[in-house]
């Protein structure tokens, strides 16, 4: 099977402009529960209506429902899937693991495929997302072809990347700085594009540190096909239908040609919108500076200049027709006439008509009756292959083989877009299991070993969470600490591609000799490779858990416990009806994102992994650190604090069984006062502190 060309439909003329320009599938929103909730998408009696345009056409519909979604909004959630699953979505796109459960018992027969907002770049993630039910899933958009070539010889599922359009510069479902700077969660479909705003280092001039070039895979298209991809997804919901209909044509042009798109046709994908440029991302494997860029306004100007050559490909009229249909006339002396009309699809339809008489002159030749049923003009059907059975002697008159012809035409537009037949099945959310009632218990999580202090033992820490590449460096000290009895949690990488994954097994077999038992995961892969190793299995922040159907799936993937969404606001967390026991995160510098591309090298102009931490800095003056991360990765951090010591109040009888700290850029006597702080009571606050979002909560 070729590559599918999946294109998006953020408005109705998007997805027209798509289909025209050959699109085999289309994605969009519907609803608040899609992650780009400001495009216009489709309600109401617009849904149905582009259900059965596509439908019709031949074209694939997958509906995005990939936003994390709160316990409040399951029912409204449920009602849109039924409803998606009654009109005939082809598949829906999703994130939250609550949702992928609800989905499975609600509507079984309708494909769920997993949105790149999951994070899945590991074949391990690709195993989860099976052991979920899922068909299909979006890879994260950092993976070069040679992981991805990986992935694909070994996943029993199918794969889609993305071929162009923007980059983020946050892994897609760990970001987090839209939420906290505005509230704004990208992760529930209101990214405010933080990371395209200039920012400096310090004592620099400002600009847009953050910014990708959008991507574009031309010169790649063979070698993801050899490599086992189903399908090239094209970015773009907030787009024009002039860019979804150069896109769409480009990709679908060359995939049909076997070819890669020739210059002429990225020069003007580049004129119809680019950020100075395109990148071909990580897709070579290769990082660094030529990826980086703005949109500028002689970009805007260059656009508008090729709106109307787009235009052209979806507004000329008539339509264009699409679907390929087989025709069998039959006329028989003494038989009613009949016509069977057949597509490719396997969709069919027949209708007769009274006999014909005998000629009284000239006798009706095949070639007219043929010539008849080509004039399919009006009608998204193209006369591919006709036979006419026809006796000698017989008069058809043109005008019953015209009414035969409309009359099949339109039963066989009737029956491709009826929605296809299935099951609905019932969820309901079950019964409320309440939290943890006694006061919570206490985590300290640190990035390095020398933070640990006596001082911060004796508080009687349930865990310490370190880095597993921080214990491999200092595995007596670790092992010192494990034979006194204090319980050890490695904190795993969110990102690890299976290229790195050996090195990791042979870290996680000396952490274990010494003496760490329990394993926090921050990505599916975790649980799906990690399961069998003897690990108490402990979920992190990046799993992304919003509620409490959320809670239920990841402890059928075998995590004993789980650690809240910082997204959630104190009155979600505390309605959320506990399966397992969880953790919430209440001091320090909350991770608002993870870069593949290093930040540090744009400053330094080399790795400096194991140096002192950068930082970047807001027109607000704020400063954001950047401590560096394996692979040679960054994590952005909050410019301010989390605290909570003083609203220990408010934490009470939230039904959490942890309170997390976590420490990052703070010296071990920070650690110390910081921890006294919520162990002790009393203390003084950080000079700049942020209550988070427990309080204000997202959108």
């Amino acid at each position: 099977m070729p590559l599918e060309i999946l294109s998006p439909a953020g408005s109705f003329e998007s997805m027209t402009a798509a289909v025209r320009a050959g699109a085999d599938a289309v994605y969009f929103g519907t609803g608040g529960f899609n992650a780009r909730r400001n495009a216009k998408n489709f309600s109401g009696d617009e849904l149905a209506a582009a259900m059965r345009y596509c439908r019709l056409r031949g074209v694939k519909t997958y509906v995005t429902v990939n936003t994390l979604v709160t316990d409040r909004e399951m029912t409204a959630a449920r009602d849109l899937v039924a409803q998606l699953n009654e009109l005939g979505a082809d598949a829906v796109i999703v994130q939250d693991l609550g949702m992928v459960r609800m989905m499975r018992a609600l509507a079984p027969d309708l494909p769920l495929h997993g949105s790149t907002q999951m994070t899945v770049h590991s074949l391990g993630g690709v195993l989860a997302a099976h052991k979920l039910g899922l068909s299909r899933v979006v890879l994260s958009r950092e993976l070069p072809v040679d992981e991805i070539r990986f992935i694909c010889e070994r996943s029993p599922i199918e794969v889609e990347v993305f071929c162009h359009g923007a980059l983020c510069m946050c892994y897609s479902g760990q970001c987090y700085l839209s939420a906290a700077i505005g509230g704004r969660s990208g992760n529930r479909g209101l990214c405010a594009q933080p990371c395209r705003m200039n920012y400096s280092f310090f004592g620099g001039a400002a600009s847009p540190l953050l910014s990708l070039k959008d991507l574009s895979a031309a010169g790649h298209l063979g070698e993801l096909e050899r490599a086992g991809v189903k399908c090239l997804k094209i970015e773009g919901r907030m787009k024009r239908p002039e860019y979804v209909a150069l896109a769409t044509k480009t990709y679908k042009d060359a995939v049909r040609e076997g070819r890669e798109p020739t210059r002429e046709e990225i020069e003007r994908l580049r004129a119809v919108f680019s950020r100075d440029g395109f990148t071909d991302g990580y897709l070579a494997g290769k990082k660094g500076e030529n990826m980086f860029g703005a949109r500028d306004e002689q970009s805007a100007r260059e656009a508008r200049a090729v709106y109307q050559q787009a235009q052209s490909i979806y507004k000329s009229e008539p339509e264009p027709p699409c679907v390929p249909v087989d025709m069998a006339f039959s006329a028989r002396r003494g038989q009613p006439v009949s016509l069977h009309v057949c597509d490719g699809d396997g969709f069919e339809y027949q209708s007769q008509a009274l006999p014909a008489e005998a000629a009284r002159t000239r006798a009706t030749t095949a070639d007219e009756v043929e010539s008849g049923l080509r004039k399919t003009g009006g009608t998204v059907f193209d006369a591919r292959d006709i036979s006419v059975g026809l006796d000698d002697g017989l008069r058809v008159p043109m005008s019953a083989v015209n009414a035969l012809r409309r009359r099949c035409l339109e039963g066989l537009e009737a029956v491709r877009q009826k929605a296809p037949e299935r099951r609905a099945g019932v969820w309901e959310p079950g019964l409320h299991r309440g939290g943890y009632e006694g006061p919570p218990g206490i985590i300290f999580s640190f990035v390095r070993l020398d933070q640990v202090t006596p001082k911060l033992l004796d508080m009687g820490p349930d865990y310490l969470y370190l880095p597993l590449r921080e214990i491999d460096r200092h595995p007596d000290v670790v092992s010192a600490l494990a034979r006194k009895g204090q319980k050890i949690g490695a904190v795993l990488d969110r990102v690890t591609f299976d290229s790195q994954w050996p090195a990791q097994i042979d870290l996680l077999r000396r952490a274990r000799s010494a003496g760490v038992t329990a394993l926090v995961c921050g990505n599916l892969a975790h649980p799906a490779l990690l399961g069998g190793l003897g690990f108490e299995l402990r979920g992190d922040f990046g799993l992304n858990v919003m509620n409490s159907q959320t809670l239920k799936e990841l402890r059928a993937l075998g995590l004993t416990s789980a650690t809240l969404s910082f997204e959630l606001n104190l009155a979600q967390i505390r309605s959320l009806s506990h399966s397992m026991p969880t953790e919430l995160i209440v001091y320090g510098r909350l991770p608002l994102m993870i870069t593949e591309n290093c930040v540090i090298r744009r400053r330094t102009g080399e790795c400096t992994c194991d140096g002192a931490p950068a930082a970047v800095i807001d027109k607000t003056g704020r400063s954001f650190p950047l401590l560096p991360e394996s692979g040679c990765r960054n994590t952005l951090y909050n410019a301010d604090k989390l605290y909570l010591a003083d609203k220990a109040g408010d934490l009470k009888n939230l039904g959490v069984r942890y309170l997390r700290l976590c420490f990052t850029t703070e010296n071990a006597r920070e650690c110390e006062e910081a921890a006294a702080a919520y162990v002790c009571g009393g203390g003084r606050a950080p000079d700049r502190i942020t209550r988070g979002l427990y309080y204000r909560g997202v959108e």
